[in-house]
């Protein structure tokens, strides 16, 4: 397993290579789109797809308030979504 300062090294050669193939700017953004090699780190967060939005479901398990759980600590799934049907929600 290569350290983390192999890796950095390797991504800078990575890196400088495609800059030497790509003198184009656009073209060398198409090359590490998918390595992320030429990238900051808050340049990779923007290229990034978007995260998708949470369903309802998703939104009420989230939410410690709405856990019901058994005795040996887990969580009744079944009471839950009956719950979860009962509540009016915002829409």
């Amino acid at each position: 397993m290569p350290t983390k300062r192999e890796r950095e090294y390797y991504r800078m050669g990575y890196a400088d290579g495609i800059r030497d193939f790509a003198k184009d700017e656009d073209v060398a953004r198409k090359y590490e789109r998918g390595a992320y090699a030429l990238t900051s780190p808050r340049e990779q967060q923007r290229l990034r797809k978007p995260k998708r939005k949470l369903s309802a479901w998703n939104k009420f398990v989230k939410n410690k308030r709405n856990h019901i759980k058994y005795r040996d600590g887990k969580l009744n799934l079944k009471k839950m979504g009956v719950e979860f049907r009962k509540k009016k929600r915002r829409r």
